[in-house]
């Protein structure tokens, strides 16, 4: 809003809208833009969307994790899927990593390279059968051992 300037004594000044705004016009966009802002970080991250496992790859919720000096090795379970990843302790420069997932009776399933942050995720069908995982970041191992016998 402009003031008009008073022109004489005992006049009062003059308040006229500017062109284009309304009484709580601004607290109207800016309620807006904050509701646009919120529906894309909704849809970034997701309805009850658990952080971990959007980093990971893997489905499902996490049944086992083993640390070890260079990393982690997580291991998740969805239905009769088992779904395992290395992750580094200090991403950055690449550097050998591995991981493999193993059902009792079947072959191993691997990821092996060199990787910055993550080596997986590896995925086998485990239904009513032990697994074993294996991890390694530069040289130093994680092994689960079997287990969802």
């Amino acid at each position: 809003m402009r003031r008009k300037p008073e022109s004489g004594p005992g006049l009062t000044p003059v308040v006229t809208p500017v062109r284009g705004s309304a009484p709580g016009a601004g607290a109207a966009r800016w309620a807006a833009g904050l509701t646009a802002v919120a529906a894309v970080a909704l849809a970034l991250v997701g309805p009850g969307a658990h952080p971990a496992s959007a980093a990971s790859g893997c489905p499902g919720h996490q049944v086992r994790a083993v640390g070890f000096a260079t990393g982690q090795l997580r291991v998740y379970r969805s239905g009769q899927y088992v779904c395992a990843v290395t992750l580094a302790r200090k991403p950055g420069a690449r550097r050998q990593m591995s991981v493999e997932l193993q059902a009792r009776g079947a072959r191993p399933v691997a990821d092996k390279g060199r990787f910055t942050r993550l080596a997986g995720p590896v995925k086998v069908r485990a239904s009513h059968r032990c697994v074993r995982a294996v991890g390694a970041v530069s040289g130093r191992k994680g092994d689960s051992g079997w287990f969802l016998c």
